[in-house]
C-alpha cells in the first residue's frame, strides 16, 4: 500500500480512540519512523501529508536529512552516542533518548539551539532496553537544570513486545504517572507536556493511556525488502 493509503487508515483509528476517550486528535502527533526505508520512501511520506520523521541511527539520519533538508521536523528516536552527538544536535529538532547526564553535557558543549528532549525512561524494567529507572528520573531531572541547551518536552518510553496487552498499558500508564511528577515540580526548563509512547503494535493503548507523539513504522511507511 501506498503511505497516503497507510495513513488515512491511522488517522482513521486515532480517531476511532480520541472518540471513545474524549481526547483532542489534534494533540496526537505521527513521527513517521524511516529507518527501515529507503529515502524515496521517506520522500513519499512526506509527499503524503507527513510533517514528523523520525530515525534512530546517526547514517541513516544524515543520509535523509540531506536529501530531504529541513522541511519536515526531524526526531532522533535511537540511542545517541556521546562522539556522534556534534554530527546530529544542530540538524534535529526532537531528541527522544537523553537519558545520562555524560549527553546532556555533550549536547550543551555543542548545540548552538535549545534542544527539545524527551527522557527516556524504561518504564517496563527490562534490562535489555535503554533509558532511567523510574526511580531515578526525579534525581536525573534536577540534574539537568544547568544544561541551559536542553528543554525536557517530555518522557519516552517502549512498551515490551508482548500479546498482553495489560503488560503494555502498565508500561504507558507507569510513564503517564512520571509525567504528573515530573509537572508537579513546576521546573521552568522541564515543563513535560509531551509523552512519546506507542508504536505500530501498541499505539491505541498508548492513545488511550495519555499519548502525545506515536512513532510509526512498519504500519505507515512499511519496511524494504
Amino acid at each position: 500500500m501506498t503511505v497516503k493509503e497507510n495513513l488515512k487508515l491511522i488517522e482513521k483509528r486515532i480517531s476511532d480512540v480520541c472518540n471513545r476517550t474524549a481526547r483532542n486528535k489534534s494533540d496526537i502527533t505521527i513521527i513517521a519512523v524511516t529507518k527501515y526505508v529507503s529515502i524515496d520512501r521517506t520522500k513519499e511520506a512526506v509527499q503524503a501529508g507527513v510533517v514528523h520523521l523520525g530515525e534512530n541511527r546517526n547514517e541513516g539520519f544524515l543520509e535523509k536529512r540531506e536529501a530531504l533538508g529541513d522541511k519536515p521536523v526531524w526526531h532522533f528516536i535511537g540511542s545517541l552516542q556521546t562522539r556522534k552527538v556534534k554530527n546530529v544536535i544542530d540538524k534535529i529538532d526532537y531528541l527522544h533518548s537523553l537519558d545520562r547526564l555524560p549527553l546532556a553535557s555533550e549536547i550543551q558543549k555543542r548545540a548552538t539551539k535549545k534542544v527539545k528532549c524527551f527522557i527516556q525512561v524504561n518504564a517496563s524494567g527490562e534490562s535489555a532496553k535503554h533509558g532511567l529507572d523510574p526511580q531515578e528520573l526525579l534525581g536525573f531531572l534536577k540534574g539537568l537544570e544547568p544544561y541551559t541547551s536542553i528543554e525536557v518536552v517530555g518522557l519516552m518510553t517502549m512498551a515490551p513486545l508482548t500479546e498482553n496487552q495489560d503488560v503494555i498499558r502498565g508500561s504507558f500508564r507507569a510513564l503517564k504517572e512520571l509525567q504528573k511528577n515530573v509537572q508537579a515540580l513546576d521546573l521552568p526548563f522541564a515543563p513535560c507536556k509531551e509523552l512519546s509512547m506507542g508504536m505500530s503494535n501498541d499505539f491505541e493503548i498508548a492513545i488511550e493511556e495519555g499519548a502525545t507523539y506515536i512513532r510509526l513504522g512498519t504500519s505507515l511507511v512499511g519496511k524494504d525488502e
